[in-house]
């Protein structure tokens, strides 16, 4: 059987449910967004020691069924576990209070698997800002809404302790301007509030 399909040459694409859909519809647009960010762990998983990477490969199963979800949202099938938030929540708890963590705005790159992780992270509130979309046009799940937050702040906290625990002296946003250095990080903090993350 031959990878390509001919059948997408016109724009249109179809869900998991057999509806056609423009392939810039907001769900295909997000469904992207989720396989980019699912692509961008595996690049962490590559410099990853064997815990780390067995626990990035279990969240990018856990987007593969969210992504199902949006997929076919009447599905029940679907529907993602309160058990799976709950586990990022307590692995999030565990690195945070493992390690003294700097506060403030971090320029990152500390070393190259922070700065992988970053990536991700960036990419996940990304993924998160437009499954907020999609949600308030066709509905979602909201057990998968809580993750998609949960999993930026995840990913973030993951690249400080990967930071610490290779020894890099994490560098924070400063100017000499010191008025100027707290409009910034106020305005982005503002800018950033519903998303958790870089702005602790």
């Amino acid at each position: 059987m031959k990878i390509y399909t001919k059948q997408g040459d016109h724009g249109q694409t179809s869900l998991m449910n057999g509806v056609s859909v423009s392939k810039s519809d907001d769900r295909i647009e997000l469904l992207g967004t989720i396989d980019e960010l699912s692509s961008f762990i595996g690049l962490a998983k590559v410099l990853a020691d064997a815990s780390l990477c067995d626990r990035l490969s279990m969240i990018q199963q856990v987007l593969m069924h969210i992504m199902a979800g949006i997929a076919d949202p009447r599905n029940p099938k679907f529907a993602l576990c309160s058990k799976r938030v709950a586990e990022l929540e307590q692995q999030i708890d565990q690195m945070e209070n493992s390690f003294s963590r700097t506060k403030g705005f971090v320029l990152y790159g500390g070393c190259e698997l922070s700065a992988r992780l970053d990536v991700a992270r960036a990419v996940a509130r990304r993924a998160e800002r437009r499954f907020r979309s999609v949600a308030l046009k066709y509905g979602a799940d909201s057990k998968a809404l809580e993750y998609m937050n949960r999993l930026s702040d995840y990913l973030y906290i993951t690249a400080r302790f990967t930071d610490n625990a290779a020894n890099h002296s994490e560098k924070n946003y400063s100017s000499s301007d010191e008025q100027l250095c707290r409009d910034v990080v106020r305005n982005v903090m503002n800018c950033l509030s519903s998303e958790k993350g870089n702005e602790k």
